[in-house]
């Protein structure tokens, strides 16, 4: 049990939630073109 609390207190949450978020923007643009490219350019 002391392992899983060391192990899951090294993880750096900041790190990983900056990340995700950065990976999730990095998708937005091309989801909003082919969105664009569905609807014949008209938002």
């Amino acid at each position: 049990m002391d392992f899983l609390m060391n192990f899951f207190g090294a993880i750096n949450f900041e790190v990983i939630f900056q990340l995700v978020f950065l990976g999730l923007i990095f998708i937005a643009g091309p989801v909003v073109v082919f969105l664009l490219a569905l609807r014949g350019g008209d938002l």
